[in-house]
């Protein structure tokens, strides 16, 4: 039993992640910086949701990326009841 709590806890953990990852690309794209720096920090979280993806693949299969679009809905509409 306490494996199975493990486990979600680590799938939660990286949905958390990767929306973290999500959130702070997406404020990279609106934010003060632009050109080459802007194009990094976002190149940056981009390829570390790539790892988060992995990560959460190695653990649910084929199921990552339902999850992971599940995640970005509710966040966006979080977003839009602000």
């Amino acid at each position: 039993m306490l494996e199975i709590e493990e486990h979600d806890s680590e799938v939660a953990r990286l949905l958390a992640r990767y929306c973290a990852e999500y959130e702070a690309a997406q404020r990279g794209l609106s934010g003060l910086a632009f050109g080459t720096s802007q194009h990094k920090f976002i190149t940056a979280k981009m390829e570390n949701m790539w790892k988060v993806h992995v990560e959460l693949h190695s653990l649910v299969g084929d199921m990552a990326m339902a999850m992971i679009a599940e995640e970005l809905n509710q966040l966006s509409d979080e977003v839009e009841h602000r």
